[in-house]
């Protein structure tokens, strides 16, 4: 067998094995809050991702992507070395994709663009040494360990503050819900629409300006919200006296407002992120057929149809375990404090991204699943399972470049002297 269906044959089973763990950990982790607080069964959770990841990815996910992970490694390293970039690049999938099995099966939430950055600084320093690493965007990296948690938590607190507490203290809790609800949704929908216009579905070509983006979202939370104050208006509510009663009023009303975050949230990142995630392989797959290595490849359609149903897969067949941490062992999550979290991480990544700071989408919704948990004391966190998540962190990149520079090593073995 010729190295290049060699490489191209490993680089399919391992892009499939990559999509599978995206599945179990990324997107388990995104929809983690709203099955812990029972918004979503399971079931439905695993529809939910079927649907809006597979459209977000197959549909409006990116043609293309950076063949060597936000620039972490010189073109000039790898030019006129495609078949060794392709053997990185398989090496580098399956790396990532062993370290996402590892932390899925302990229940770790991590992060999939740090496992797959990882496996390429451990590839780039095999090629070119330790100065072929850009250190600086290293430097970035490791930063949104503390920006991105530290955003979430905040925003997440301040979401709870203003809006679910302010129902549970009053003395007219059915007033507060019919005045609190409607800019609530309101605002959900100006902050997902403007997320969608102004980055989620910049693979449309729709180059509009942030004026226009925001004036667009505008109207469209103006009318979720005057719906959402008819659907109010018409709702039975009464001011019960006790917490049960309130809890029992309130939470479904936010059980929706989780849902329709966490069907944003698997759009975006199938839209957004699954390109990302297993472009190593559209990366292979570019190299070994042109012989070229090229700053950026063209991602197939095929490739965003394997994404897809690999993610759709994961999540089914083994997310339960980091659904388990983020929805129940890190803190006790109900509707609205998944409706804080949700919305407090996508905003953040939101405005994060459109300042320049570099954030990690698992990182801030670990972070908001935090600071909802703060709200209500330290006594609310379990803080053993916030340190192991920690750690895992800390040792995304540096397992990923170890264990990439091991298997390349031995897939090096069968490349032509």
């Amino acid at each position: 067998m010729e190295i290049e269906t060699l490489l191209l044959i490993l680089a399919v089973v391992a892009g499939g094995y990559m999509a599978w763990n995206i599945g179990a950990n990324d997107v388990a982790n995104a929809m983690g809050t709203s099955v812990g607080s029972k918004a979503l069964t399971l079931a439905k959770a695993v529809l939910v991702a079927a649907v809006f990841e597979f459209a977000g990815a197959f549909f409006v996910g990116s043609r293309v992507t950076n063949t060597i992970a936000k620039g972490i490694i010189s073109l000039d390293v790898v030019a006129n070395h495609e078949m060794e970039f392709a053997c990185g690049m398989v090496a580098s999938l399956f790396a990532a994709a062993i370290w996402l099995n590892l932390a899925t099966r302990l229940g770790w939430p991590v992060s999939t663009t740090h496992s797959i950055v990882g496996a390429v600084i451990g590839f780039g320093i095999v090629l070119g040494g330790l100065f072929a690493v850009s250190w600086s965007e290293v430097g970035k990296i490791v930063m949104s360990w503390i920006v991105s948690p530290i955003a979430g938590a905040i925003l997440a607190v301040i979401v709870y503050w203003l809006i679910v507490l302010p129902i549970y203290r009053s003395k007219t809790p059915a007033r507060q819900l019919r005045i609190i609800v409607p800019p609530a949704t309101g605002m959900v929908f100006f902050m997902l629409s403007l997320s969608m216009l102004y980055k989620g579905l910049k693979n449309l070509n729709l180059d509009l300006r942030a004026s226009d983006a925001i004036v667009m979202a505008a109207v469209v939370g103006t009318i979720a919200g005057g719906i959402a104050h008819m659907l109010m208006r018409r709702r039975k509510l009464s001011n019960g006296t006790t917490y049960l009663a309130r809890f029992r009023q309130t939470e479904p009303v936010f059980a929706i407002l989780q849902v329709i975050t966490a069907c944003y949230m698997a759009f975006a990142h199938g839209a957004n992120d699954v390109a990302n995630s297993i472009g190593p392989l559209a990366a292979v797959v570019s190299s070994v057929q042109t012989h070229v290595v090229s700053k950026e490849a063209p991602v197939p359609l095929w490739i965003l149809g394997l994404g897809g149903v690999g993610i759709v897969i994961g999540l089914a067949t083994y997310g339960h375990r980091v659904i388990a941490t983020i929805g129940k062992r890190i803190t006790s999550i109900t509707p609205s404090r998944g409706f804080s979290a949700e919305f407090g991480a996508a905003t953040t990544v939101l405005v994060c991204s459109k300042l320049g700071l570099p954030v990690s989408t698992t990182h801030t919704l670990v972070g908001a699943v935090v600071g909802v948990g703060l709200a209500r004391g330290i006594r609310g966190l379990d803080l053993q399972v916030v340190r192991d998540i920690g750690v895992s962190w800390l040792a995304t990149i540096p397992f990923t470049a170890v264990l990439t520079v091991i298997i390349y090593f031995g897939l090096a073995q069968f490349l032509p002297r």
